[in-house]
């Protein structure tokens, strides 16, 4: 079981569609059917718009994209996407790695995207975003992604210390974030930021090494790659010198880096 209770994930899963009811702008949410099973997607933006599709990171859920979302759907026709075995409303089943880029077919087939899309990725999502612009050359147009795995090496032992301050509450849980991901930004007392301290207080996360892309595969992609220069997860002076002039480093930030709206969107539309 994904959740440390069925409790729990009644307890998320309440709170996620308040949360959900905030969306800054009008929005379609549906669940649609896939082989791996139901995935819940928030659609966004002029129905004729350019499509562009969100993938969310690990414990996580589209809210990831809440503050991005007005300014983007100006221009796209925006889906976040929740990914399947994470704590949003999608199926809470975790596929084989090489079963994603099946999954995302599925979901691409039912939201009418048959030509190439952008796409913009957030860490675990971000992997699942290169490893399907690999596996599907020509589907996806342009990729940013925030702290993707992938690219740097993913950093070890760093969830050891991280057993000792469970016992300390939601205090803990705060701290436990912070030396896992390393800085969060400013934010953590809004209702989003609480709500992410319940995820990781009622939520079992995804425990996997990801394979790492090889220098041919990034280089088939067009990529704008954006890191914290203090992530405790991922090794950004890595990913900066594989990718040198695809790759912002934003020095303070750690894996949760700040909002990254118009630098993204500027990208986006060239």
């Amino acid at each position: 079981m994904i959740f440390t209770s069925e409790a729990g994930r009644r307890l998320l899963h309440e709170r996620y569609r308040e949360l959900l009811a905030t969306w800054p702008v009008p929005s379609d949410q549906r669940l649609l059917p896939t082989r791996e099973g139901e995935t819940f997607v928030v659609s966004s933006g002029p129905v004729a718009a350019p499509p562009l599709v969100l993938l969310h990171g690990s414990a996580s859920t589209t809210l990831e994209w809440i503050g991005d979302v007005a300014a983007w759907s100006e221009h796209f026709r925006v889906h976040a996407v929740d990914l399947l075995g994470e704590p949003g409303l999608s199926a809470p089943v975790r596929p084989a790695l090489t079963a994603q880029a099946d999954w995302l077919d599925d979901v691409l087939e039912r939201l009418g995207i048959h030509g190439p899309t952008r796409m913009v990725a957030r860490s675990l999502g971000g992997w699942f975003a290169l490893d399907y612009a690999v596996r599907r050359p020509g589907r996806v147009e342009r990729l940013a992604l925030l702290t993707p795995a992938g690219i740097g090496r993913q950093k070890s032992l760093i969830f050891i210390p991280a057993l000792f301050l469970q016992p300390f509450g939601r205090w803990g849980t705060l701290q436990t974030m912070r030396l896992v991901a390393g800085p969060l930004p400013s934010g953590d007392a809004t209702e989003y930021g609480r709500f992410a301290l319940q995820v990781h207080e009622h939520f079992r996360p995804r425990r996997v090494r990801l394979p790492i892309f090889t220098d041919e595969q990034l280089a088939k992609v067009e990529l704008l790659v954006i890191v914290g220069g203090r992530d405790r997860m991922l090794d950004a002076q890595e990913t900066k010198r594989r990718l040198p002039e695809q790759t912002v480093v934003l020095p303070k930030a750690g894996h949760v880096v700040p909002a990254q709206t118009e630098r993204v969107l500027e990208w986006l539309r060239k």
